[in-house]
């Protein structure tokens, strides 16, 4: 059954360039749609700029241009760099377009039809130099929890404390550096505390249409209380203005996510003016909700605004609510949070600059990218040995072992004698030749039953691309590859080519390894569309299907030359790609409107703990900030020799900097099950010289009289010593 599928990418901001951290969720799309294409299904894979707000409008003014010229300047940019990684879009838009429009006037209308739109004032700081109102994430001052000076206007980075900015102490514009003034606005409000939301919501959140880690987190911001969301800025502002609604504009966020459907749009009027809106109905009218598929690929940061705004939004507006929201981590760069100090700061120009292979990276991710939010690490002394590992060392090096012998020997033809047990047990190893003296284990692995293996695994690896779970399928790909490998490795082409007596053996041998590095080519198409596009033309065949899996290649068929397919990465590659990085990188753009997901999640936080009932005595700020609350990971764990209830812990802060901890869990937990989990220690308590020696900080954990201990664990996301606050 042909399946109709409609896939995006969360859209990249036009306010600067694309970087390794947002490759991962482009190559994680991109290998998915293509596996989709090549299993014969109708996958269809839009994502566009996403071009509006205050940054890009202070940016442009800055550089003296027109927001539209910038837009259409990094526009060109970023689709460069996408072509460059191979991220094959069907086509790469701009928010700040008539189908775009269209759709966020559309949406808006019916939402207020619904009565889900609300008028209010509010009072919000105004630059009386720029004769602006300020984001939130464009003021700046004293924090009003813990009295930091030079902090944001929607939390403080400190403490952790959330608040409005109304809050600021001694408020300043970060555009103007003038004192802002307090001014009374209307501002226009989604209201998602709708109880008809609430209700839609709790029977949406639910797997498949998203993955069960991200339902809990969800479900937690539903039982929260959510809070309703402003839509609306008010002019100077680059984007689309209310349609009954003079000098207001639409946010960023609601038209971003709109953008996919005016992506869309465009793609579908491009492909026919007739039927283009029949197409469009096809994957966003609501009556075919079970008929077509939509999934949207995002990081965990937007999480919030995909799965809580967007579905309520699309659910009231009438229109279809998505298949799946398939959420992703973030990427560390050698386990630290990416730096411009060391160099890990990377763009995609400055990795294509320096490497050049986009293939090297593709893979890499793979390999390390599955179905859930989990972080992944980008381990540059890894890296390069993964790469030579396994793209030189196992997948290419079976092409290049027996390919020569076909065309130099056999007038690049594949044996005539087909690829089964009958045709093997035919051929003769000479028992008294001086090969197989030499060799006597020489030809007595089992061929058939290699290929059969490989052709049997491709349902497997195929659902594991199909659930994203794509460090799975690597790790089976290359299993087979060794098998391969160590086949070669059995039969030896290179010393049978010698002896012109065994040129049947030679020949059947060396295509049915060729035959191998074919079905291995199908596996990793997906993540490699530019080396099996070479694969094929050197195999003289068409382009590889899913399906092709279960046939081999006809005997007698023709296959060209053999060329180089990959070379191996030198480390002083990757040593000037980071040395360039650390000369050249400028700090990123405000990205404060792409940021208010996490103002709302804080706000929501704020109010939920709130309401809950006061156990303890308070406790002042300053009290509460002597403690020094950080993330480690459990490096070691092991028992205490003569101690009943303690665990001695070694704890990873980050930098090199390691603790010991004796910890009473030993009722709960068994050693091993405690190394590598991130949790949450006390930094700054005294060290306690124990009989069995020195504990330099306590590990915290919960228990009361329905059990315990159970240590805290933080959420992904989180590295060893960042600070609890």
């Amino acid at each position: 059954m042909i399946r109709k599928i409609l896939v995006t990418s969360a859209l990249p901001y036009a306010n600067g360039s694309i970087h390794l951290g947002h490759l991962v969720e482009y190559i994680q799309t991109d290998i998915w749609v293509r596996f989709q294409k090549m299993q014969g299904h109708q996958c269809h894979y839009v994502c566009a700029d996403d071009t509006h707000g205050t940054p890009i409008m202070l940016r442009a003014e800055k550089e003296g241009i027109s927001p539209e010229a910038l837009i259409d300047r990094v526009h060109s940019e970023h689709s460069a760099d996408f072509d460059e990684f191979l991220v094959q879009f069907d086509n790469y838009y701009s928010t700040n377009s008539p189908e775009t429009q269209h759709y966020a006037n559309n949406i808006y209308t019916k939402l207020k039809e619904r009565g889900l739109i609300e008028v209010r004032s509010i009072e919000q700081y105004y630059d009386p130099v720029k004769q602006m109102f300020l984001p939130d994430r464009y003021i700046k001052g004293e924090c009003p929890k813990c009295g930091a000076k030079d902090q944001y206007g929607d939390s403080c980075e400190a403490c952790g404390a959330a608040y409005a900015p109304t809050e600021l102490k001694n408020p300043t514009s970060a555009v103007s550096g003038a004192t802002p003034e307090l001014k009374a606005s209307d501002h226009y409000f989604f209201k998602l505390s709708d109880q008809r939301c609430r209700d839609f919501l709790k029977s949406w959140i639910v797997p498949p249409q998203v993955q069960g880690t991200a339902a809990n987190k969800l479900n937690e911001w539903l039982e929260g209380g959510l809070t309703d969301w402003d839509i609306s800025r008010d002019a100077p502002y680059f984007g689309f203005e209310i349609p009954d609604a003079p000098g207001k504009y639409f946010y960023v966020w609601l038209d971003a996510p709109i953008g996919y459907m005016g992506s869309f749009r465009n793609y579908c009027d491009q492909l026919s003016a007739v039927s283009g809106q029949q197409m469009f109905d096809e994957f966003w009218a609501k009556e075919n909700q079970d008929k077509t598929e939509l999934y949207h690929f995002i990081g965990k940061d937007i999480l919030y605004f995909h799965a809580l705004f967007w579905p309520a939004e699309l659910e009231h507006a009438g229109y279809r609510t998505p298949s799946g929201v398939f959420a992703h981590g973030f990427l560390t760069v050698n386990s630290e949070k990416m730096s411009k100090s060391r160099g890990t700061f990377i763009t995609a120009r400055s990795y294509l600059e320096h490497v050049k292979n986009p293939e090297y990276l593709r893979y890499y991710y793979a390999a390390k990218l599955n179905g859930s939010m989990e972080d992944i690490d980008l381990n540059l002394e890894d890296f390069v040995a993964r790469v030579n590992s396994d793209l030189v060392g196992k997948y290419v090096n079976i092409a290049s072992r027996c390919a020569g012998f076909i065309t130099k020997k056999f007038s690049g033809r594949l044996s005539q004698s087909p690829m089964t047990i009958q045709s093997h047990l035919r051929l003769r190893w000479p028992d008294d030749s001086p090969i197989f003296l030499k060799y006597p284990d020489i030809g007595k692995k089992q061929p058939i039953a290699l290929i059969n293996s490989i052709q049997q695994s491709a349902s497997q690896i195929g659902e594991l691309y199909e659930q994203r779970e794509y460090s799975k399928a690597i790790r089976k790909i290359m299993e087979l590859a060794d098998r391969v490998n160590d086949y070669v490795d059995n039969v030896k082409p290179w010393e049978t080519a010698k002896y012109h007596q065994l040129d049947e053996i030679t020949h059947w041998h060396c295509s049915l390894i060729l035959n191998a590095f074919r079905l291995l080519t199908i596996f990793l198409k997906p993540i490699f569309p530019r080396v099996a596009y070479q694969v094929e033309q050197m195999l003289n065949i068409a382009p590889l299907k899913w399906g092709d899996a279960e046939k081999l290649l006809p005997c007698g068929h023709e296959v060209l030359p053999y060329h180089h397919l990959i070379s191996r990465l030198d480390p002083k590659q990757i040593e000037a790609m980071v040395e360039a990085n650390k000369e050249s990188l400028q700090a990123p753009p405000p990205q404060s409107e792409q940021r208010h997901a996490e103002h709302q999640q804080n706000e929501a936080k704020a109010e939920a703990a709130a309401a809950e009932k006061d156990w303890e005595q308070f406790i002042s700020i300053d009290e509460f900030m002597k403690v020094d609350l950080r993330i480690a990971r459990i490096a070691n764990a092991e028992h205490v020799e003569g101690a009943e209830k303690l665990l001695k812990l070694t704890l990873d802060l980050g930098d090199d900097k390691m603790r010991t901890v004796f910890a009473g869990i030993k009722s709960a937990y068994d050693p091993a099950t405690l190394v590598g989990r991130l949790t949450v220690m006390v930094a700054n308590l005294t060290p306690r010289k124990m009989k069995f020696g020195l504990s330099e900080g306590m590990v915290l954990a919960a228990s009361d009289e329905r059990g315990g201990p159970y240590i805290l664990s933080p959420d992904s996301g989180a590295q060893p010593g960042m600070r609890v606050k």
